[in-house]
């Protein structure tokens, strides 16, 4: 197949490249757009009983938790002894202010300070500030819609008053803008970068300005595949930074695999066709595992039941997929036109190779090798030893702070932790229906009871229902008509319980599981962001096994596929979770401790946002895989060829070596673009997946690996033996048969006058028997004994 795709690249690469071109322009004014249309939320369960019960709680009741807040502040002083905001001009500007956001069409439960009566919990303890609560209905795009019109128009001075704008829709309508000046930042950071590093590692600038060239048109291909599928379910914004970086990534990777190829072929004094050929023959084998294996650790995101993750399902999968693609047909294509110009415009190129055996990395593979246990063993402590802060670590939910300190809705609320003692929109809501006519005196008892068992629950400050306001199990205010129309509906009540800690942490976490331990005389739902935040970290908790396994278990069939072995697939997987555990202890250590987040720019909360792990974990995952199928095909070649271990593991090492660091680096340059984020948790992908890339591609790859092959030796390639004859039937093979056969079909090379030279029968692999007497040393009938 790969060869024939080879072929179908030669002889049609002006066609392919017309219509790569073509296809850039088209997905370019499709998708251009795109970030404008995904949305910035995603981080609830839908499945979940906080999920159900908000749905609930706005159909029975037509309210919810507020996520419009308006903090605002009387700036005119008052006569003595009265209270700023009670000041007549102010409550009255106060006043009209609420009527004016009430009117706002798609704002429903509009109230304030003013209109409830002076309302000690929504006034600061200054005297000077009030609150202003209301909520946007309607889907994730419609919120973000009507904030995004209505924040400008309220923002700034109103008959006196000082308005900011904050809650839940703001801060994340700020956070989507904010994304999207941060990818246009990182892409004019890590292209110039990336450019430069490309042509220091190709030292040409033709060859340099191919990885580019796919890693773009892999980008805006899948900026449409997110707008299509958005038309379908909804998409993350958040989602465009992995596809910009791995998009990026990946074609680097992939590019720097087959033209590093295709150089050697040349070098070997093939023709460019033929060049071609032999590299999609062997480097392109690679290729599509690799993209196969890092589409598998994305794809197991689709489990997890936040949409946030699945958006980067989409996007993870998509980009690996094209980047695959393309670098299998679009970069062939060019290979085939740019033939020996692949080098033109180059500078400082070593024109001579030397011996492999003289190389740096033949070199650290067999002093490795030399002492495989002790230096396994050193490694492994040191990368156990940074791990230790990961054993420490809290998951939380993004919110306001995930921005800079001076971002407007940050400032706003920052002044509702600080100068408010009422944590009322971290209220919790407790649903409850079926339970008969709350007017009933009967039921009305009962609400009374559990309202007060209620507020005297840890963490509690009072307990809002429509029978009074509860406070330590006191009713300190009685029913009324406020009270009974807010909170009553026939045959539906629900209770409002203010938490006296922060709803988006450890404390607030508690205290959500105290309400629902809280014994209750019917069945009862809850809601709010503390409840959303325990059925977050369960959701995704209870959906880590099957993640786990999906990956490991497509990674497994897959290298197994690719090399035939058991021990490979095991080996592999071990290693990349020491790796990653190190990377993890370190992200711990940064964002939750809070350790250089000075030099960051960042607030540590004390929490991870608990998507972050799962989503580093996969990508790292399939990035280390990547790298360990671009090493391990070279091994296995030479493993083939020459039946030697330690020898195999050195060249293959000697080969790729360069190779995968140097794509290391600039993968990593591409993260640390995305690390200047001014959005905590995008900064923490990009400085955390950075690390891990450097980490994998330099220690676990230059170190734990030639260690542990040189440990197992010939048992690296074992199988038991039906899994044997299966993979010798089904699986793939990595020494293929390149020795010079009749020519192909393929057109003559425009700058040469002699044919391409290919596999008469076309097979990828040798027969089974010569594969056979190869491993074993012997010479097969027919060769000289050279591969």
């Amino acid at each position: 197949m790969l060869e024939r795709l080879a072929n179908l690249a030669v002889r049609r690469r002006r066609a392919i490249l017309v219509g790569a071109v073509v296809l850039f322009a088209l997905a370019g004014s499709i998708g251009g757009d795109v970030a404008q249309n995904l949305s910035s939320g995603g981080f609830a369960d839908p499945s979940s009983e906080s999920f159900e019960a908000d749905e609930l709680l706005q159909e029975r009741f037509g309210t919810g938790v507020p996520n419009v807040v308006l903090v605002v502040t009387a700036t005119d002083a008052p006569v003595e002894d009265v209270i700023a905001v009670d000041d007549p001009e102010a409550a009255a500007a106060g006043l009209t202010l609420t009527a004016r956001l009430a009117d706002e069409p798609g704002l429903e439960n509009v109230l304030s300070y003013w209109s409830v009566g002076n309302a000690p919990p929504l006034r600061s303890v200054t005297g000077n500030r009030a609150l202003v609560l209301g909520r946007i209905t309607g889907t994730e795009d419609e919120v973000r819609d009507v904030i995004h019109d209505l924040a400008p128009e309220l923002e700034g001075e109103f008959q006196g008053l000082d308005v900011q704008v904050t809650g839940y829709a703001q801060a994340f309508a700020e956070v989507g803008e904010t994304i999207e000046t941060d990818l246009l930042r990182a892409e004019l950071i890590a292209i110039p970068i990336t450019l430069l590093l490309l042509l220091f590692v190709f030292r040409g600038l033709v060859a340099a300005s191919l990885p580019l060239a796919v890693g773009a048109l892999s980008v805006v291909s899948t900026f449409v595949v997110l707008e299509t599928i958005n038309s379908v379910t909804d998409v993350s914004v958040f989602a465009l930074n992995l596809t910009t970086a791995m998009g990026l990534g990946l074609a680097i990777d992939y590019s720097l695999f087959v033209v590093s190829r295709f150089r050697e072929e040349l070098a070997d004094g093939h023709e460019p066709n033929v060049a071609v050929v032999r590299t999609v023959r062997t480097a392109g084998r690679t290729v599509a595992f690799s993209a196969g294996t890092v589409a598998a650790s994305l794809l197991a995101l689709l489990v997890f039941p936040i949409g946030f993750l699945k958006s980067f399902a989409y996007a993870g999968v998509a980009v690996a997929s094209l980047a695959g693609i393309f670098s299998l047909t679009v970069l062939p294509a060019l290979l085939a036109v740019v033939g020996h110009r692949i080098d033109a415009l180059s500078f400082g190129r070593k024109r001579v190779r030397g011996r492999v055996e003289d190389g740096a990395w033949y070199r650290i593979a067999s002093a490795v090798m030399k002492r495989p246990l002790p230096i396994a063993t050193a490694v492994i402590a040191v990368l156990l030893v940074l791990g230790i802060p990961f054993l420490r670590i809290e998951l939380g939910l993004p919110d306001d702070r995930v921005l800079p300190v001076d971002a407007p809705s940050r400032v706003a609320t920052d002044i509702i932790r600080d100068e408010f003692d009422s944590g009322e929109s971290d209220a919790a809501s407790v649903i409850a229906v079926d339970i008969g006519d709350p007017a009933d005196p009967e039921v009305a008892a009962t609400i009374d009871d559990y309202a007060a068992a209620l507020s005297t629950g840890d963490d509690v400050a009072r307990v809002d229902a429509s029978t009074g306001i509860y406070f330590d199990g006191v009713r300190v205010v009685e029913p009324n008509d406020f009270l009974t129309g807010r909170y009553a509906r026939p045959n539906a009540t629900f209770l409002s319980v203010v938490p006296s800690v922060e709803g988006n942490s450890l404390e607030g976490e508690a205290f959500a599981r105290s309400i629902r331990e809280t014994p209750a005389p019917f069945d009862v739902q809850v809601t709010g962001v503390s409840a959303q935040l325990v059925d977050t970290k369960d959701g995704l908790l209870g959906a880590m096994p099957l993640a786990l396994a999906l990956i490991a278990g497509i990674t497994f069939v897959l290298l197994f596929m690719m090399f035939g072995s058991v021990v490979v697939p095991l080996k592999a997987l071990v290693l990349n979770i020491l790796s990653l555990t190190a990377t993890f202890g370190a992200m711990v250590w940064i964002f939750q401790d809070g350790n250089l987040s000075g030099i960051l720019d960042f607030t540590a909360v004390g929490s991870t946002d608990a998507s972050s792990p799962i989503l580093m974990f996969c990508v790292a995952f399939g990035l280390s895989m990547d790298y360990e199928v671009f090493l391990l095909s070279r091994v296995k070649e030479e493993y083939d060829r020459t039946g030697d271990n330690h020898q195999a593991v050195a060249i293959g090492l000697e080969k790729t070596g360069r190779i995968v660091t140097a794509a290391a680096v600039l993968i990593a340059v591409v993260f640390l673009a995305f690390a200047t984020s001014d959005v905590r948790f995008i900064k923490l992908f990009g400085l955390g997946l950075a690390l891990a890339v450097l980490m994998d591609a330099f220690i676990i790859r230059g170190t734990l690996v030639p260690a542990f092959m040189a440990m197992a030796d010939r048992a690296n390639w074992w199988a038991p033996a039906p899994l044997r004859r299966f993979h010798e039937r089904f699986g793939v093979s990595e020494h293929v048969d390149l020795d010079p056969a009749p020519p192909t079909a393929l057109p003559a090379d425009p700058t040469t006058n002699g044919h391409a030279n290919g596999h008469s029968n076309g097979q990828l692999t040798r027969p089974r028997r010569t594969r056979q007497l190869v491993a074993a040393g012997r010479t097969p009938p027919g060769e000289n004994g050279e591969p």
